[in-house]
């Protein structure tokens, strides 16, 4: 019998867990998700190009997502808290040393190996791994949400006072400031160390990390899964670095950017909550087509709209809604499939290819507006994409595929 000191109890160590997911996320992600806004100032004061930084910028969304597999089986072996406080103090150290970079290879080496690398080892892979595994299975879709949210807050967060920080002590001490708060996240690893061993029933062994990866690669919906998340790292990506080149090209003041990162990161909140709280109560992969949908529909009608300041703010709110609530049901779905015991590698895997399209959203942006002035071409490619990634998400079956390792030979 449940004492009601014992479900007091349960209830808090709920709210600490998700405390210390969410807010980790809110650091590494909020950081991340401001260094759009440095763009123009490091193109100034390095004279490299918009096309070579987007690269650096760019390889960052493709090495953050290449450690997310790497990560989530490291913390599926030694523990997610160990991977998790190394994780922030690269972002930290790959963040300040930035505006010490002049040559391409030097912000690539910053931005897109210590900074992004760093981000990806306490990233979503490693949360959401951790986060199932500490809570009950019945409240997961809540909790993933909540911590999806917990990214979303940090850019909503972190934007303003980037712009703030900029305008009063110059972009190079803004950007070496934001690297410092990311420390505030390390008292975190404390309150989710433990490994995969914790979620196996007792009495079950894991299975090893090869086979489950073998396993769900021979998944047609594990593969349309990942599909559909290239799609939304492409969409993610492209806002997150040329969203302020947008509004710049449309001849706003930089502070429409500013604000318009927040909104997108105050509606994902809502956007991320919402999901989390639907995942529970409809098919997940039907919720990923809806947003995908809603995402091709909103660029449309942004295209056919008046390019004003207001303008910008209801689409950054209309895009934030969709942002990164893909996240909870395509954890869920990986869940689902496979179980919460290798859910960091596998989860990783998927964030991969949502990085692998982060990479492309990132470059081509910048190398599409120095050929012909303009982000359109982008917008269009941005609308094919998300109405392939809603169809590809219907032929998906829920079901649970247990990971089931190969008889031994003789």
């Amino acid at each position: 019998m449940n004492s009601p000191t014992n479900i007091e109890g349960r209830r808090m160590a709920f709210w600490i867990v998700l405390l210390a997911a969410a807010g980790t996320f809110a650091l590494t992600m909020g950081t991340r998700q401001t260094m759009g806004l440095f763009l123009s100032p490091l193109n100034t004061a390095t004279g490299l190009g918009l096309g070579s930084i987007s690269l650096a910028f760019a390889f960052g969304q493709l090495w953050w997502g290449l450690t997310q597999p790497f990560a989530g089986a490291m913390a599926d072996k030694v523990g997610a808290g160990r991977v998790l406080f190394a994780g922030a103090l690269l972002v930290a150290l790959g963040t300040f040393i930035t505006p010490y970079m002049t040559t391409t290879a030097g912000l690539i080496f910053a931005i897109g190996v210590l900074s992004a690398g760093g981000a990806g080892m306490a990233g979503p892979a490693v949360l959401m791994a951790a986060t199932t595994r500490l809570i009950p299975a019945e409240k997961r879709g809540l909790a993933t949400g909540i911590v999806n949210a917990g990214g979303s807050f940090g850019q909503f967060l972190m934007a303003p006072i980037a712009a703030a920080l900029m305008a009063g002590i110059g972009w190079a001490g803004a950007m070496q400031a934001m690297g410092l708060v990311v420390l505030l996240c390390l008292p975190a690893a404390f309150l989710l160390k433990g490994n995969s061993l914790q979620s196996a029933p007792a009495g079950q062994k894991v299975v090893g990390t090869r086979e489950a990866i073998r396993t769900a690669l021979r998944n047609p919906s594990y593969l349309m899964l990942g599909a559909g998340f290239f799609v939304c790292g492409f969409h993610v990506a492209f806002l997150a670095t040329h969203l302020p080149g947008v509004i710049a090209s449309c001849g706003l003041p930089t502070e429409w950017a500013g604000w318009s990162l927040a909104m997108i990161g105050l509606f994902n909140i809502v956007g991320s909550v919402a999901m989390g709280w639907a995942v529970g109560r409809w098919r997940m992969k039907s919720l990923l087509a809806l947003v995908y949908t809603a995402r091709a529909l909103a660029v449309i009608v942004f295209l056919l709209a008046p390019k004003t300041g207001p303008v910008m703010l209801v689409f950054a709110a209309v895009m934030g809604l969709t942002f990164l609530s893909t996240v909870p049901p395509t954890a869920g779905l990986v869940a689902k499939f496979f179980g919460p015991a290798n859910m960091a590698t596998l989860f990783g895997i998927v964030m991969l290819t949502h990085q692998v399209g982060g990479f492309l959203g990132a470059w081509l942006g910048g190398r599409v507006f120095e050929a012909t002035g303009s982000y359109d071409w982008v917008w269009y490619i941005d609308i094919v994409l998300a109405v392939g990634a809603a169809l590809i998400h219907l032929p998906i079956r829920e079901a649970l595929l247990p990971v089931v390792p190969r008889p031994a030979t003789a």
